[in-house]
Protein backbone atom coordinates (compact mmCIF):
# COMPACT_ATOMS: atom_id res chain seq x y z
CA UNK A 1 0.00 0.00 0.00
CA UNK A 2 1.49 3.61 -0.87
CA UNK A 3 2.00 5.68 1.98
CA UNK A 4 -1.13 7.43 3.80
CA UNK A 5 -1.97 10.68 1.90
CA UNK A 6 -1.78 13.58 4.28
CA UNK A 7 -4.53 14.25 6.00
CA UNK A 8 -5.79 17.76 7.27
CA UNK A 9 -5.48 18.61 11.32
CA UNK A 10 -8.71 16.34 12.40
CA UNK A 11 -10.46 17.75 15.54
CA UNK A 12 -11.51 15.32 17.77
CA UNK A 13 -14.69 14.85 16.49
CA UNK A 14 -14.06 13.77 13.45
CA UNK A 15 -14.88 10.81 11.70
CA UNK A 16 -12.83 9.25 8.67
CA UNK A 17 -15.07 7.21 6.81
CA UNK A 18 -13.61 4.87 4.28
CA UNK A 19 -15.68 3.76 1.10
CA UNK A 20 -14.09 0.95 -1.28
CA UNK A 21 -14.85 -2.52 -3.05
CA UNK A 22 -13.84 -5.65 -0.75
CA UNK A 23 -10.09 -5.79 -1.29
CA UNK A 24 -9.53 -2.39 -1.97
CA UNK A 25 -7.17 -1.99 0.78
CA UNK A 26 -9.65 -0.46 3.11
CA UNK A 27 -8.70 -2.98 6.75
CA UNK A 28 -5.03 -1.70 5.08
CA UNK A 29 -5.55 1.52 5.64
CA UNK A 30 -7.14 1.65 8.81
CA UNK A 31 -4.59 -0.56 10.26
CA UNK A 32 -1.73 2.21 9.30
CA UNK A 33 -3.93 5.19 10.32
CA UNK A 34 -4.43 3.42 14.04
CA UNK A 35 -0.48 2.69 14.04
CA UNK A 36 -0.12 6.52 13.39
CA UNK A 37 -2.44 7.75 15.78
CA UNK A 38 -3.47 4.87 18.62
CA UNK A 39 -6.03 6.99 19.92
CA UNK A 40 -8.60 7.07 16.99
CA UNK A 41 -11.03 4.61 17.22
CA UNK A 42 -11.42 1.83 14.55
CA UNK A 43 -15.26 0.71 13.85
CA UNK A 44 -15.36 -2.22 11.00
CA UNK A 45 -18.18 -3.57 10.31
CA UNK A 46 -16.75 -7.38 9.58
CA UNK A 47 -15.56 -6.85 13.22
CA UNK A 48 -19.00 -5.89 14.39
CA UNK A 49 -20.49 -9.31 12.34
CA UNK A 50 -17.86 -11.73 13.80
CA UNK A 51 -18.58 -10.17 17.29
CA UNK A 52 -22.40 -10.52 16.72
CA UNK A 53 -23.00 -13.74 14.89
CA UNK A 54 -19.24 -15.76 15.20
CA UNK A 55 -18.09 -15.06 12.19
CA UNK A 56 -17.74 -11.89 9.69
CA UNK A 57 -18.58 -13.51 6.89
CA UNK A 58 -22.04 -13.97 7.84
CA UNK A 59 -24.06 -10.94 7.01
CA UNK A 60 -27.29 -11.02 9.43
CA UNK A 61 -29.38 -8.64 10.79
CA UNK A 62 -28.08 -5.62 9.56
CA UNK A 63 -30.34 -3.59 11.83
CA UNK A 64 -28.30 -5.50 14.76
CA UNK A 65 -24.94 -4.41 12.84
CA UNK A 66 -26.17 -0.65 12.49
CA UNK A 67 -27.32 -0.27 15.79
CA UNK A 68 -23.84 -1.49 17.17
CA UNK A 69 -21.93 0.64 14.79
CA UNK A 70 -24.01 3.73 16.14
CA UNK A 71 -22.73 2.63 19.67
CA UNK A 72 -19.44 2.74 18.79
CA UNK A 73 -19.75 6.05 16.53
CA UNK A 74 -21.15 7.60 20.43
CA UNK A 75 -18.55 6.08 22.16
CA UNK A 76 -15.65 7.58 19.79
CA UNK A 77 -17.94 11.11 20.64
CA UNK A 78 -17.57 10.48 24.56
CA UNK A 79 -14.10 9.36 24.46
CA UNK A 80 -12.97 12.59 22.23
CA UNK A 81 -11.49 10.35 19.79
CA UNK A 82 -11.18 10.58 15.86
CA UNK A 83 -13.27 7.48 14.40
CA UNK A 84 -12.46 5.11 11.77
CA UNK A 85 -15.63 3.83 10.10
CA UNK A 86 -14.09 0.81 7.60
CA UNK A 87 -16.88 -0.51 5.57
CA UNK A 88 -17.35 -0.88 1.83
CA UNK A 89 -19.77 2.33 1.92
CA UNK A 90 -20.41 1.70 -1.62
CA UNK A 91 -24.10 2.84 -2.11
CA UNK A 92 -24.96 6.38 -2.16
CA UNK A 93 -27.81 6.22 0.62
CA UNK A 94 -25.72 4.17 3.16
CA UNK A 95 -22.80 6.91 3.24
CA UNK A 96 -25.71 9.58 3.67
CA UNK A 97 -27.21 7.64 6.63
CA UNK A 98 -23.51 7.41 7.84
CA UNK A 99 -23.16 10.87 7.49
CA UNK A 100 -25.96 11.94 8.73
CA UNK A 101 -26.18 10.15 12.14
CA UNK A 102 -22.56 11.07 12.58
CA UNK A 103 -23.58 14.69 12.38
CA UNK A 104 -26.70 14.27 14.61
CA UNK A 105 -24.13 12.05 17.05
CA UNK A 106 -21.71 15.27 17.20
CA UNK A 107 -19.27 14.91 14.90
CA UNK A 108 -17.89 18.39 13.31
CA UNK A 109 -15.75 16.76 10.48
CA UNK A 110 -16.14 13.89 8.45
CA UNK A 111 -13.61 13.03 5.61
CA UNK A 112 -14.43 10.49 2.99
CA UNK A 113 -11.19 8.01 2.00
CA UNK A 114 -12.02 6.62 -1.71
CA UNK A 115 -9.90 3.67 -1.93
CA UNK A 116 -10.60 3.43 -6.01
CA UNK A 117 -8.82 0.14 -6.49
CA UNK A 118 -8.63 -1.36 -9.91
CA UNK A 119 -11.68 -4.09 -9.83
CA UNK A 120 -9.37 -6.14 -11.04
CA UNK A 121 -6.89 -5.97 -8.22
CA UNK A 122 -9.93 -6.14 -5.73
CA UNK A 123 -10.81 -9.84 -7.54
CA UNK A 124 -7.28 -10.77 -7.12
CA UNK A 125 -6.91 -10.01 -3.49
CA UNK A 126 -10.13 -11.28 -3.08
CA UNK A 127 -9.63 -14.57 -4.42
CA UNK A 128 -6.56 -15.18 -1.50
CA UNK A 129 -9.22 -14.18 1.31
CA UNK A 130 -10.31 -17.06 3.68
CA UNK A 131 -13.36 -16.44 3.41
CA UNK A 132 -13.58 -14.82 -0.46
CA UNK A 133 -16.88 -12.28 -0.95
CA UNK A 134 -18.58 -13.77 -4.01
CA UNK A 135 -17.35 -11.85 -7.05
CA UNK A 136 -20.78 -11.16 -8.30
CA UNK A 137 -21.35 -8.86 -5.10
CA UNK A 138 -18.50 -6.96 -5.76
CA UNK A 139 -19.03 -6.59 -9.39
CA UNK A 140 -22.67 -5.13 -7.73
CA UNK A 141 -20.42 -2.73 -5.63
CA UNK A 142 -18.20 -1.78 -8.11
CA UNK A 143 -21.28 -0.66 -10.59
CA UNK A 144 -22.88 1.08 -7.44
CA UNK A 145 -19.53 3.44 -6.94
CA UNK A 146 -19.67 3.58 -10.59
CA UNK A 147 -22.69 4.90 -11.26
CA UNK A 148 -23.09 7.01 -7.54
CA UNK A 149 -19.13 7.99 -6.65
CA UNK A 150 -18.66 9.74 -3.58
CA UNK A 151 -19.02 13.61 -3.49
CA UNK A 152 -18.85 16.19 -1.07
CA UNK A 153 -22.81 17.07 -1.78
CA UNK A 154 -23.43 14.11 0.61
CA UNK A 155 -21.97 15.69 3.69
CA UNK A 156 -18.64 15.11 3.45
CA UNK A 157 -16.44 18.07 4.63
CA UNK A 158 -13.33 16.37 2.50
CA UNK A 159 -13.23 13.79 0.06
CA UNK A 160 -9.68 11.96 -0.59
CA UNK A 161 -9.23 9.76 -3.67
CA UNK A 162 -6.31 7.19 -3.84
CA UNK A 163 -5.95 4.18 -5.58
CA UNK A 164 -3.20 2.23 -3.44
CA UNK A 165 -0.76 0.52 -4.77
CA UNK A 166 -0.50 -2.29 -6.96
CA UNK A 167 0.61 -5.67 -5.18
Amino acid sequence: MSPCPPLSPLPHSALLLLIGLPGSGKSTLAKQLLLECPQRQLISSDAIRGQLFGDEAIQGVWMRVWREIQRQLQQAIATNSTAIYDATNAQRRNRREVIHTSRELGFTHITGMWLHTPIWLCLARNKKRLNPVPEQVIFRMHRQLRDAPPSLEEGLDELICFSPARK
